[in-house]
């Protein structure tokens, strides 16, 4: 195997077929490895009623919903704030607000992954009581 780099910074690196083999089993380790202990792929996956009822035990951690979309906010302090609803939940905690870079349409059914934040105060009267921050969002099937 050859390496060239200039000033720290990787210019090349020439492989023979066995050390392509070792660099490619490597690398497929390490994304499994990833995907495995990613936050996203522990996250807990739970209803809206249960993140609500058990939000104090889930404070900072990763949980998941799947739901309907049934308000977006795009583009408020540089972040979009979706409301997802399942069915579970009633009156003021019907829906789980959630913040992410990412967005979805109204009606979207999506499932939402993100760390579980405690009485989150934007102010301005923008407070939250529990609120998941820094979802990914990707279609549900």
């Amino acid at each position: 195997m050859e390496i060239r780099q200039q000033g720290g910074i990787l210019l090349d690196i020439s492989l023979n077929q066995e050390n392509f083999m070792i660099v490619k089993h490597t690398l497929r380790a390490v994304s499994v490895a990833a995907l495995l202990f990613s936050p996203f792929a522990m996250a807990e996956v739970m209803s809206v009623a249960d993140i609500h009822a058990k939000r104090a035990d889930l404070a900072g951690q990763q949980v998941s919903v799947t739901g309907k979309v049934v308000k977006v906010n795009n583009g408020i302090m540089r972040r979009n704030f979706l409301h997802v609803q399942d069915g579970t939940g009633s009156g003021t905690e019907e829906s789980v607000i959630v913040t992410s870079q990412q967005t979805a349409n109204v009606g979207d059914q999506v499932s939402v992954t993100g760390k579980l934040t405690l009485d989150t105060d934007f102010t301005m009267g923008y407070f939250y009581p529990t609120l998941v921050v820094d979802a990914v969002i990707t279609p549900a099937n």
